[in-house]
């Protein structure tokens, strides 16, 4: 596959064959079955169930999650992914990382063997879809605060409480459920579909990410087996070893959509005419796209990097949110710039760019808002909380912003 325009800096150098392959099998997968429907769906709130068989046939689900059948991805390779869905569509990268990289990674990480036996496998072939429920409608930021409680009643867990916005709610087969049980520790219950007592109500009215369905899940004394509790989350800190692990790609998501907007404005500009010739040969056009371009690259290169680091296992915390913090920043700069070199195309579905214009609202706010990334940044840069206003044990603290369950 010929070099994107986005890559000025001969980017894929850096990337190993197989990072390459997967990366240019899954863009060839959106380009044909993805970006031809997926502004309609998007228009009309449907999810496009027909495509999740074509995704299981790519044979990425799971990320990096070693054997089950997963993909057993590097980093940078899951990353690449990640980027390529976004620069397809936001709501399908929802609908994947949601799956991929919270739901299987957090029974890879916090289940046991048999545990990972019972679900990964069914989950890498998408025959079982996933969803992680962490955030309630009272606890975003603060979700370390949750107040869903778990309660033992013999060889049962008794579930009670709310979430909201848990991408894939209404649709997956099993629901990681956080709650908080009765010694005061947060752990990790795995709630099949048609439990009595949970209702899953799909949210409406959504400006950003209409073609994934995120739910409000009410939980009424749901049971669940003894078994189904995550055998290795003992508290908080457990949950946030896999908001460490996932946090990441949401910085590729930001670029694989800043991607797709500064090539669609660069190709229209090209073919659009005012004043007797191409927009892109005006000063103010070309300013604007150098500009797009030159941060792209700077984000490209953050990714990457982190990826890497994430590989050697020594990424932080601090790492991925200041990488999400800035892309994220960047991208929603660059998609104001992209609709804007539209004109009043940019508003049309037809075009794309308007609907990557509304989904990354939704990426610059999700998996931790950008204030909280940068107080993260900053408690790791000066040793002080801001967050909690207490100076923190360095070597043990978690971030305090777990995603947003979007």
């Amino acid at each position: 596959m010929s070099r994107a325009a986005s890559d000025f800096y001969a980017l894929d150098d850096l990337l190993e064959p197989a990072e390459i392959e997967v990366r240019d099998r899954v863009r060839d997968f959106c380009a044909r079955e993805v970006t031809p429907i997926i502004g309609d769906h998007w228009e009309r709130a449907e999810f496009p169930h027909q495509l999740i068989p074509g995704i299981a046939a790519l044979g990425i689900a799971g990320g990096t999650v070693q054997g089950y059948g997963s993909a057993g991805m590097s980093a940078v390779a899951a990353g690449l992914v990640a980027a390529e869905w976004a620069r397809a569509d936001g709501s399908m990268g929802t609908f994947y990382g949601v799956h991929s990289f919270l739901a299987m990674q957090s029974i890879a990480l916090l289940g046991d063997e048999e545990q990972r036996e019972r679900w990964l496998p069914a989950m890498a072939r998408m025959e079982t879809i996933g969803a992680f429920g962490l955030t309630e409608p009272e606890h975003g930021s603060d979700a370390v605060a949750l107040s869903t409680s778990a309660r033992r009643d013999g060889d049962e867990y008794v579930l009670s409480g709310r979430k909201k916005w848990i991408g894939n709610g209404t649709i997956a087969d099993l629901v990681l459920i956080w709650a908080r049980g009765e010694d005061g520790n947060v752990g990790g219950y795995v709630v099949p579909k048609g439990s009595i007592g949970w209702t899953a109500t799909r949210m409406t009215g959504k400006t950003a990410l209409r073609a994934v369905w995120q739910a409000e899940i009410t939980l009424d004394e749901v049971r669940v087996p003894a078994e189904n509790k995550l055998a290795n989350c003992h508290s908080f800190k457990d949950v946030s070893v896999v908001l460490d692990r996932t946090r990441y790609t949401v910085a590729w998501r930001a670029l694989g959509i800043a991607e797709a907007a500064y090539e669609l404005a660069l190709s229209h500009t090209l073919q659009r005419e005012q004043f007797g010739q191409p927009i892109a040969g005006y000063q103010l056009v070309q300013d604007k796209l150098a500009r797009m371009l030159a941060n792209l690259t700077g984000m490209w290169l953050v990714s990457w990097r982190l990826s890497k680091l994430a590989d050697e296992g020594r990424m932080t915390a601090a790492m991925a949110s200041m990488a999400k913090m800035d892309n994220c920043k960047k991208a929603r700069a660059i998609l104001a710039d992209a609709r804007d070199l539209f004109g009043g195309d940019g508003i049309l579905l037809e075009h794309h760019v308007a609907r990557h214009h509304a989904d990354i609202e939704a990426i610059y706010t999700f998996e931790g808002t950008d204030h909280v990334q940068a107080l993260i940044v900053g408690r790791e840069i000066t040793g002080l909380s801001a967050i909690t206003g207490r100076r923190p044990a360095r070597a043990t603290e978690k971030p305090a912003e777990p995603p947003q369950s979007i």
